[in-house]
């Protein structure tokens, strides 16, 4: 089963930023919630 990771982005240019920052700013920014697939093991 995939985590799930919250992610800050700013709007305008499409960086990441912290999820402070995000609630900060609500007009220019968006929080994204993205899964996190298993970690595959190697051989």
């Amino acid at each position: 089963m995939a985590r799930q990771s919250k992610r800050g982005r700013d709007a305008g240019t499409g960086q990441f930023i912290t999820i402070k920052e995000a609630k900060r700013r609500p007009k220019t920014t968006v929080i994204e919630t993205i899964k996190v697939g298993r970690i595959k093991k190697r051989k």
